[in-house]
Protein backbone atom coordinates (compact mmCIF):
# COMPACT_ATOMS: atom_id res chain seq x y z
CA UNK A 1 0.00 0.00 0.00
CA UNK A 2 2.63 2.14 0.64
CA UNK A 3 4.33 1.60 -2.38
CA UNK A 4 1.62 2.61 -4.16
CA UNK A 5 1.00 5.83 -2.38
CA UNK A 6 4.76 6.35 -2.76
CA UNK A 7 4.27 5.66 -6.60
CA UNK A 8 1.12 8.16 -7.31
CA UNK A 9 3.07 10.70 -5.31
CA UNK A 10 5.83 10.30 -7.78
CA UNK A 11 3.87 10.26 -10.56
CA UNK A 12 2.08 13.32 -9.52
CA UNK A 13 5.23 15.28 -8.77
CA UNK A 14 6.19 14.38 -12.26
CA UNK A 15 3.02 15.65 -13.80
CA UNK A 16 3.23 18.56 -11.45
CA UNK A 17 7.06 19.63 -12.67
CA UNK A 18 6.37 18.66 -16.30
CA UNK A 19 3.12 20.76 -16.23
CA UNK A 20 5.41 24.04 -14.75
CA UNK A 21 8.32 22.96 -17.56
CA UNK A 22 5.20 22.85 -20.42
CA UNK A 23 4.26 26.45 -18.66
CA UNK A 24 7.35 27.54 -18.76
CA UNK A 25 8.16 26.89 -22.32
CA UNK A 26 5.23 28.22 -23.62
CA UNK A 27 5.52 31.04 -21.79
CA UNK A 28 9.05 31.59 -23.78
CA UNK A 29 7.77 30.34 -26.97
CA UNK A 30 4.92 33.73 -26.53
CA UNK A 31 7.77 35.68 -25.98
CA UNK A 32 9.82 35.04 -28.47
CA UNK A 33 6.81 35.19 -31.19
CA UNK A 34 5.71 38.60 -29.72
CA UNK A 35 9.54 40.25 -30.55
CA UNK A 36 9.03 38.74 -33.93
CA UNK A 37 5.64 40.03 -34.46
CA UNK A 38 7.28 43.34 -33.01
CA UNK A 39 9.79 43.43 -35.37
CA UNK A 40 7.93 42.47 -38.85
CA UNK A 41 5.59 45.05 -37.52
CA UNK A 42 7.99 47.68 -37.58
CA UNK A 43 9.92 46.49 -40.63
CA UNK A 44 6.36 47.12 -42.20
CA UNK A 45 5.86 50.21 -41.20
CA UNK A 46 9.64 51.62 -42.05
CA UNK A 47 9.03 50.06 -45.81
CA UNK A 48 5.59 51.83 -45.50
CA UNK A 49 7.39 55.28 -44.96
CA UNK A 50 9.69 54.55 -47.47
CA UNK A 51 7.21 54.22 -49.68
CA UNK A 52 5.36 56.89 -49.05
CA UNK A 53 8.84 58.96 -49.27
CA UNK A 54 9.74 57.46 -52.87
CA UNK A 55 5.77 58.02 -53.94
CA UNK A 56 6.32 61.79 -53.10
CA UNK A 57 9.36 62.18 -54.52
CA UNK A 58 8.11 60.90 -57.81
CA UNK A 59 5.27 63.09 -57.66
CA UNK A 60 7.48 66.24 -57.35
CA UNK A 61 9.68 64.52 -59.99
CA UNK A 62 6.48 64.57 -62.07
CA UNK A 63 5.55 67.89 -61.83
CA UNK A 64 9.15 69.54 -62.61
CA UNK A 65 8.99 67.10 -65.32
CA UNK A 66 5.55 68.39 -66.51
CA UNK A 67 7.15 72.18 -66.61
CA UNK A 68 9.92 71.27 -68.45
CA UNK A 69 10.14 72.45 -72.28
CA UNK A 70 9.52 69.81 -74.84
CA UNK A 71 13.16 69.69 -75.92
CA UNK A 72 14.16 69.31 -71.96
CA UNK A 73 11.82 66.92 -71.93
CA UNK A 74 13.24 64.49 -75.13
CA UNK A 75 16.75 65.23 -73.22
CA UNK A 76 15.41 64.09 -70.58
CA UNK A 77 14.21 60.92 -71.97
CA UNK A 78 17.69 60.43 -73.65
CA UNK A 79 19.40 60.83 -70.79
CA UNK A 80 17.68 58.20 -68.91
CA UNK A 81 17.27 55.97 -71.87
CA UNK A 82 21.56 55.76 -71.82
CA UNK A 83 21.35 55.43 -68.61
CA UNK A 84 23.34 58.53 -67.37
CA UNK A 85 22.20 61.33 -64.69
CA UNK A 86 19.60 62.99 -65.09
CA UNK A 87 16.78 63.07 -62.16
CA UNK A 88 14.12 65.28 -64.26
CA UNK A 89 15.33 68.67 -62.99
CA UNK A 90 16.24 71.38 -65.38
CA UNK A 91 18.76 73.97 -63.78
CA UNK A 92 19.03 76.16 -66.38
CA UNK A 93 19.46 76.49 -70.38
CA UNK A 94 21.89 78.46 -72.08
CA UNK A 95 21.06 79.61 -75.89
CA UNK A 96 24.05 80.33 -78.24
CA UNK A 97 21.43 82.59 -81.13
CA UNK A 98 23.40 83.57 -84.12
CA UNK A 99 22.02 86.98 -83.74
CA UNK A 100 24.21 87.24 -80.26
CA UNK A 101 26.91 85.42 -81.05
CA UNK A 102 27.44 85.30 -85.11
CA UNK A 103 27.49 81.55 -86.28
CA UNK A 104 28.59 82.23 -89.56
CA UNK A 105 25.93 81.34 -92.47
CA UNK A 106 26.50 77.51 -93.27
CA UNK A 107 29.36 77.85 -90.75
CA UNK A 108 30.26 76.07 -87.32
CA UNK A 109 32.83 78.23 -86.40
CA UNK A 110 32.32 79.50 -82.30
CA UNK A 111 33.38 82.89 -82.00
CA UNK A 112 34.44 85.07 -79.33
CA UNK A 113 31.09 85.99 -77.98
CA UNK A 114 29.86 82.59 -77.82
CA UNK A 115 33.39 81.45 -76.41
CA UNK A 116 32.63 84.19 -73.55
CA UNK A 117 29.16 82.62 -72.90
CA UNK A 118 30.76 79.30 -73.09
CA UNK A 119 33.36 80.03 -70.35
CA UNK A 120 31.04 81.79 -68.22
CA UNK A 121 28.44 78.65 -68.29
CA UNK A 122 31.94 76.12 -67.86
CA UNK A 123 32.75 79.10 -64.17
CA UNK A 124 29.52 77.98 -63.19
CA UNK A 125 29.11 74.46 -63.65
CA UNK A 126 32.91 73.84 -61.42
CA UNK A 127 31.56 76.76 -58.88
CA UNK A 128 28.34 74.60 -58.38
CA UNK A 129 29.89 71.14 -58.69
CA UNK A 130 27.32 69.24 -59.33
CA UNK A 131 26.68 65.62 -61.38
CA UNK A 132 24.77 66.86 -63.97
CA UNK A 133 24.10 65.98 -67.58
CA UNK A 134 24.25 68.54 -70.51
CA UNK A 135 22.98 67.95 -73.82
CA UNK A 136 23.78 70.26 -76.69
CA UNK A 137 20.78 71.12 -79.34
CA UNK A 138 21.76 72.30 -82.52
CA UNK A 139 19.67 74.11 -84.78
CA UNK A 140 19.61 75.87 -88.26
CA UNK A 141 17.05 78.19 -90.40
CA UNK A 142 15.08 76.92 -92.97
CA UNK A 143 17.73 77.81 -96.13
CA UNK A 144 19.21 74.54 -97.33
CA UNK A 145 17.93 70.96 -97.76
CA UNK A 146 16.50 69.24 -94.50
CA UNK A 147 19.23 66.74 -94.60
CA UNK A 148 22.08 69.09 -94.69
CA UNK A 149 20.65 71.45 -92.00
CA UNK A 150 20.36 68.53 -89.78
CA UNK A 151 24.22 68.26 -90.67
CA UNK A 152 25.13 71.47 -89.86
CA UNK A 153 23.16 71.59 -86.51
CA UNK A 154 24.59 68.71 -85.73
CA UNK A 155 28.31 70.55 -86.50
CA UNK A 156 27.77 73.58 -84.40
CA UNK A 157 26.72 71.27 -81.49
CA UNK A 158 29.86 68.84 -81.53
CA UNK A 159 31.43 72.43 -82.01
CA UNK A 160 30.17 73.67 -78.63
CA UNK A 161 30.65 69.70 -77.04
CA UNK A 162 34.29 70.17 -77.84
CA UNK A 163 34.84 73.16 -76.06
CA UNK A 164 33.20 72.76 -73.09
CA UNK A 165 35.37 69.36 -72.88
CA UNK A 166 38.29 71.85 -73.96
CA UNK A 167 37.56 73.69 -70.64
CA UNK A 168 37.05 70.57 -68.46
CA UNK A 169 33.57 69.42 -68.67
CA UNK A 170 33.35 65.55 -68.91
CA UNK A 171 32.84 64.25 -72.00
CA UNK A 172 30.83 61.36 -70.60
CA UNK A 173 28.29 64.10 -69.13
CA UNK A 174 27.43 65.81 -72.28
CA UNK A 175 26.11 65.04 -75.81
CA UNK A 176 24.65 66.42 -78.78
CA UNK A 177 21.94 66.16 -81.28
CA UNK A 178 20.46 68.32 -84.29
CA UNK A 179 17.22 69.46 -84.85
CA UNK A 180 18.21 71.02 -88.09
CA UNK A 181 16.00 73.54 -89.88
CA UNK A 182 12.85 71.79 -86.78
CA UNK A 183 11.89 74.13 -84.05
CA UNK A 184 12.07 77.45 -85.06
CA UNK A 185 11.59 80.04 -82.69
CA UNK A 186 11.17 83.21 -85.22
CA UNK A 187 9.91 83.24 -88.92
CA UNK A 188 12.42 82.15 -91.47
CA UNK A 189 11.18 84.48 -93.97
CA UNK A 190 12.77 87.44 -92.75
CA UNK A 191 16.87 87.96 -92.32
CA UNK A 192 16.40 88.80 -88.78
CA UNK A 193 14.12 85.69 -87.91
CA UNK A 194 16.85 83.35 -89.20
CA UNK A 195 19.12 84.67 -87.32
CA UNK A 196 17.35 83.47 -84.32
CA UNK A 197 16.88 80.34 -85.35
CA UNK A 198 21.02 79.73 -86.44
CA UNK A 199 21.44 78.94 -82.45
CA UNK A 200 23.20 76.00 -79.54
CA UNK A 201 20.99 75.74 -77.48
CA UNK A 202 22.63 73.59 -74.12
CA UNK A 203 20.72 72.37 -71.22
CA UNK A 204 21.98 71.35 -67.82
CA UNK A 205 20.08 68.86 -66.09
CA UNK A 206 20.45 66.99 -62.68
Amino acid sequence: MKKVSYIVVMVLLALFQFNCASKKSVKKEVERIDKEMDTIEASVESNETRLKEHDAKLAEQGGQIQNLSQEAKDALARAQSAEVLAKGKLLYQVTLSDDAVKFGFNKADIGPKAKEILDNLVAQLKADNKNVYIEIQGYTDSVGTEQYNMKLGLERAEAVRRYLSEAGIPLHRMSTISYGEANPVADNKTKEGRSKNRRVVILVLE
